[in-house]
């Protein structure tokens, strides 16, 4: 029992950053019908941004929380790079060609980071505080794994209060429901879709900086699997939907630590993908998706 208490804080400390940056998927898609698989280097980005203010500040809690706020900013102007240069000229053009590019705006971040001098394609060691242990009744817990679940529900939460109690969060809303409709009815729809893609970026540098947490040590290539599982717990939990991205981020979390405690750590990435082609054959829309039908 202890070791199942264990292993589920663990599988909610690694699901609460699987659904942050599954949560930039959802977005994004639900708006543009994008999948933007770079969303996993934006990641990245964020991790190396907090490496470098905590080496200057050191790691103390005000440098945590300025490295968090510095991954924020820049992994948010980095999105509007990206949205303005690569994925508005092709907003009316074919879904392939849109997805192409995200794939080509992917390896350039990554072989990007890989060429600077100060970066280079080695792994480095992320500066994390002095872990402590609380014991919590039945359930041991590190002071890690409480900064990176409570800092996702809180961050989880404020995207909530966004997107259904702000004017910019009904514009979000409209716009998906509805794009052409919504530039009709004065909404500024190429606004709207930037601050999408800005939302999703601020969670995904959080979501890096948490991650690098967790499992000290980033390189370029780091945002990759994390990336695609955030996609795959995105479609478990219903592409588009965002609290299916909530849901599906922390199934796949507990999913993943449960089978490397119980049956084998060399098994824990193809659950995840198991669970995906499972819930792709019984129930294609995921958890809580809803059903669209298409006219042709």
């Amino acid at each position: 029992m202890n070791t199942f208490l264990t292993q589920l804080v663990n599988g909610l400390s690694l699901g609460s950053i699987y659904a942050l940056i599954a949560l930039g998927y959802t977005m994004v898609y639900g708006i543009v019908k994008l999948i933007n698989f770079a969303h996993g280097d934006v990641m990245m980005i964020g991790a190396y941004t907090g490496y470098f203010i905590l080496r200057a500040m050191g790691t103390t809690p005000w440098g945590l929380a300025c490295a968090f706020l510095g991954a924020m900013i820049v992994c948010s102007l980095l999105s509007l790079l990206i949205e303005r240069c690569a994925y508005r000229p092709l907003r009316n053009a074919p879904r392939l060609n849109s997805l192409i590019t995200a794939i080509a705006v992917e390896l350039i971040l990554q072989n990007g980071m890989r060429v600077l001098p100060f970066v280079g394609p080695n792994p480095r060691q992320f500066p994390t505080m002095d872990t402590h242990i609380y014991n919590l009744g039945i359930i041991s817990v590190s002071n890690i794994q409480l900064i990176v679940i409570i800092s996702s529900a809180l961050l989880m939460v404020l995207l909530n209060y966004v997107i259904n109690y702000t004017r910019t969060g009904k514009a979000m809303r409209a716009v998906s429901y509805d794009l052409g409709a919504s530039s009709l009815m004065g909404i500024n729809v190429n606004r709207t879709i930037a601050i999408t893609f800005v939302i999703g970026s601020i969670l995904a540098g959080a979501g890096g900086v948490l991650y690098a947490t967790a499992y000290p040590q980033i390189e370029p290539t780091m945002g990759y699997i994390p990336g695609l599982k955030a996609f795959v717990a995105a479609v478990l939990g219903g592409i588009g939907s965002v609290p299916g991205a909530m849901l599906g981020g922390v199934i796949l979390g507990i999913a993943e630590t449960m089978t490397k405690a119980y049956i084998s750590s060399q098994y824990a990435d193809a659950i995840s993908y198991l669970i995906l082609i499972v819930i792709l054959l019984v129930k294609p829309a995921g958890l809580l998706g809803k059903k669209k039908v298409v006219k042709v």
